[in-house]
């Protein structure tokens, strides 16, 4: 087999449809048909599924899915080391970022980047923090600058690199603010606008109430900071939000604190390439200094 019937091979598992695989790959549609027909004939069994247009994986074509990845991986990793060998830093960085941390951490350090660096180009792409790690796992992304699970990574390496303590902020003209309640329990009788519970940031402060044996519920959430910031601006509730979000808002002097960590996780079983140790390099020279490893 071939990398050409391997990528044709994983454009249709992806995509459902050899009509959309052929787009993305930018072919037409029999010569996607053709690769997989060869790459099928070659594995001596089917692949995917065909009843009308719906396309979908056999059991083989499940087991060859989750295997052909790990081997364009290898592949890559091969390049890369090879690559590796060569002093000018030059390609193509793929990482994911939270969109927190786009909007408030990572500008200057993508400004030293370019302006050190300007043979390096950026694949930036946004997710959640949760999701951005999932993508470094399966090799999808060299590495994702993220809130770092407060748990650990059972699989993934995790460097700090900036504190962010989180706050209780309303707007200005909410009762709370005229209140400044010290106790957590306070909070109850009034709207919570929240991240999901299934993010870190959510989780923390879940756990936060829950350590006071409070039983938090939020009225509203979304994995969006920005968008939960608006909301407390507007007085829609109350938030637990990183404090450099605090602009007009006013922060509630409460009895309990909590913090989350910034930081970037890489995945220890894959070569990382030239472009990636530099942006490692760049990142940490942004690093709260008490973070940094020696």
């Amino acid at each position: 087999m071939n990398d050409r019937e391997i990528s044709a091979f994983q454009a249709v598992a992806d995509a459902g449809s050899f009509t959309e695989a052929a787009a993305a790959l930018r072919l037409t549609q029999p010569a996607i048909s053709k690769r997989i027909a060869a790459l099928e004939a070659r594995l001596g069994t089917p692949l995917f599924d065909r009843v009308g247009r719906q396309v979908t994986l056999t059991a083989a074509g499940t087991l060859f899915q989750a295997e052909s990845r790990k081997v364009v991986a290898a592949m890559a990793d091969l390049e890369r080391a090879v690559a590796n060998l060569a002093s000018a830093p030059v390609g193509t960085l793929t990482m994911a970022t939270s969109h927190h941390i786009g909007l408030h951490r990572l500008a200057p350090v993508l400004k030293s980047l370019n302006r050190d660096y300007p043979d390096i180009a950026l694949d930036l792409r946004f997710e959640d923090s949760e999701d951005a790690a999932d993508a470094v796992a399966r090799g999808e992304v060299e590495l994702a600058v993220v809130t770092l699970d407060p748990k650990g990574y059972t699989v993934l390496e995790a460097q700090p690199i900036w504190h962010d303590p989180l706050t209780i902020m309303v707007a200005r003209d909410h009762p709370l603010a005229g209140e400044a309640p010290t106790a957590p329990a306070a909070l109850l009788a009034h709207n919570a606008i929240l991240p999901g519970e299934k993010t870190y940031t959510g989780r923390l402060v879940l756990e936060l109430f829950a350590a006071a044996r409070l039983d938090l519920k939020p009225h509203l959430t979304t994995n969006y900071l920005e968008t939960i910031a608006m909301l407390v601006s507007a007085g829609l509730g109350w938030s637990m939000l990183p404090q450099t979000m605090l602009g007009d808002r006013v922060a509630l002097p409460l009895a309990a604190s909590a913090e989350r960590m910034l930081g970037i996780v890489t995945n220890p079983r894959r070569v990382r390439s030239m472009p990636a140790r530099v942006f490692e390099t760049v990142l940490r020279g942004f690093a709260d200094e008490d973070l940094l490893s020696p």
